[in-house]
């Protein structure tokens, strides 16, 4: 079940929601519309207590490690 991103394009209200199956009729919880707009959403995972991002590689712009635990 995977939860998504998305943002109303009647009131720019941004918000997630989590999807069961095939069912994806989603509403804007703020204004009840379904013109929405699925966002790209940063996905990671926790590995021994530290923040992994999903591409692998930390936030650190001069880091090339793929654990920010061994750069901090």
């Amino acid at each position: 079940m995977p939860i998504y991103e998305y943002r109303c394009l009647n009131c720019n209200e941004e918000f997630e929601a989590l999807i069961f199956g095939g069912d994806d009729k989603v509403s804007c919880p703020h204004c009840n519309r379904d013109k929405l707009e699925r966002l790209m959403s940063a996905c990671g995972f926790k590995s021994s207590g530290s923040f992994i991002p999903s591409s692998g590689s930390s936030d650190c712009s001069s880091c090339s490690s793929t654990n920010c635990s061994s750069c901090r």
